[in-house]
């Protein structure tokens, strides 16, 4: 069997979707008989190749990205525009049985694009903001391509969402689609158990995209009023974004410059060292599909606090594992945050049981389900 992958983001390019997509290839590479090429984007100014596994090849097309972390929309539409035509050649050269895109934009376009012209059948995976209403900040781009958006899902052999929540607004948006849910998955042996010590002061952690959609600016609020109750509390912020400039300016201000740390970029090797230093994961995001932080943070037995949006539902078991509030409640979240400040104990016993939770969720599960949708077969 061979598949055709199109993602425009791929390590170390890109955000969560190009995380998962590089640990299911890991397990989708040892399927024998299974043969599988991905065309992403290349960080340089020409076409790379890359031998991923003895059957798996990368395609890297030129889109000379700006940021590492973030596309902009004309390099969306430049992954679109070069990665169609090589999609052809490398279908003309060895047909494929079915596509399998990692977003509807652009990667769905790209695949939609292939099936009027070749008859090959796909299967999108949906990201977040390709849902309509997703971000906030995509709210005047969203009338234009929500059309586009619909053709590409109803052109789908097959639709996946992570989570209900995520299935949910894609309804609202195209009433009858039929949706598969695979979660998302973390690999526990990467990431060694928080001890949580007593001493120091209360170690947040948020490992998110410094953006508005983030919620960032809510948890240095929560850190200040934290810090005026006589608490000593840090926040520590892995990750970049263009938010950054006004969430530092925000932690002047607000007096607690001294206790919010931005750690920019952090390698992915680094980042299970960094939850193992923390105290308490905090996402304060306005929407998720299935945050991958949050799984990892779990994975190293974290307790949670996290805002109630798609795919916590699935994780965080509220008063259990973590605790989970609605978006901008700064009271709650300062509240719960004010428990662990209070109570260490309470915070390893939520770690534990996060840790355990998060048991459920692995990346071999998530590729077999992969695979079993295209061993059925993705003829329309």
């Amino acid at each position: 069997m061979r598949i055709l992958m199109l993602n425009n983001e791929f390590p170390p390019l890109g955000g969560g979707t190009g995380t998962v997509n590089r640990a299911i290839l890991a397990r989708l590479a040892d399927v024998p008989g299974l043969q599988i090429d991905l065309v992403t984007s290349a960080l340089g100014r020409a076409v790379e190749h890359e031998q991923f596994a003895e059957r798996v090849r990368i395609y890297k097309v030129p889109v000379r990205n700006r940021n590492l972390h973030h596309s902009s929309n004309r390099e969306l539409l430049t992954y679109a525009a070069r990665a169609l035509p090589l999609a052809l050649r490398l279908q003309r050269r060895h047909p494929y049985d079915a596509v399998f895109a990692w977003s509807a934009v652009p990667a769905g376009g790209v695949a939609l694009a292939l099936r009027k012209l070749t008859g090959l059948p796909y299967l999108v995976r949906v990201c977040g903001p390709d849902i309509p209403g997703f971000e906030r900040r995509y709210g005047p781009l969203y009338p234009v391509l929500t059309p586009v958006i619909k053709a590409i899902w109803l052109g789908a052999s097959h639709l996946v969402a992570k989570c209900q929540g995520e299935a949910e607004m894609m309804l609202a948006v195209a009433p009858g689609l039929t949706i598969d849910l695979i979660p998302n998955g973390v690999d526990l042996a990467q990431f060694p158990q928080a001890p949580i010590h007593d001493d120091g002061p209360l170690h947040l952690l948020s490992v998110a995209r410094l953006i508005e959609r983030k919620g960032q600016h809510h948890l240095i609020e929560a850190v200040r009023r934290l810090v005026a109750e006589g608490y000593d509390v840090v926040l520590e912020l892995v990750g970049t974004g263009d938010a950054e400039p006004a969430l530092r300016e925000q932690a002047e201000q607000a007096g607690v410059s001294q206790r919010v740390q931005f750690a920019g970029y952090v390698p992915r090797e680094a980042i299970p060292g960094r939850y193992a230093a923390a105290h308490v994961f905090v996402l304060a995001s306005f929407n998720e599909g299935m945050s991958v932080a949050t799984l990892e943070s779990m994975a190293a037995g974290l307790p949670a606090v996290v805002t109630k949006t798609s795919g916590t539902d699935e994780l965080i078991d509220d008063g259990v594992s973590g605790f989970r509030f609605a978006w901008a409640d700064l009271e709650a979240l300062t509240e719960y945050l004010r428990h662990f400040a209070n109570d260490r104990t309470l915070a390893r016993q939520m770690g534990d049981a996060a840790r355990m939770r998060a048991r459920a969720f692995t990346w071999e599960h998530a590729a077999a389900r992969y695979l079993a949708i295209f061993e059925r077969g993705l003829s329309r």
